[in-house]
């Protein structure tokens, strides 16, 4: 995975570039509640990943 400087405007695209999905992703994973969740998931979770019931909970769909 490559580095990410989340204080850095180059890390970021610009919007009018950005679909809208990007956009969403960055809205949820900002979220405090989400977050919550998502270390809540991931640490009940035997193989450290997250749930089906997470992903519907949040909306989420993972792209193969």
């Amino acid at each position: 995975m490559p580095a990410f400087d989340w204080r850095s405007p180059e890390s970021y695209k610009s919007p009018q570039e950005a679909d809208i999905t990007d956009i969403a992703w960055e809205r949820l994973r900002r979220n405090a509640d989400y977050q919550r969740d998502y270390q809540a998931t991931i640490a009940n979770s035997p193989d450290g990943q997250v749930t089906a019931e997470f992903r519907r909970r949040w909306g989420i769909c993972f792209r193969a």
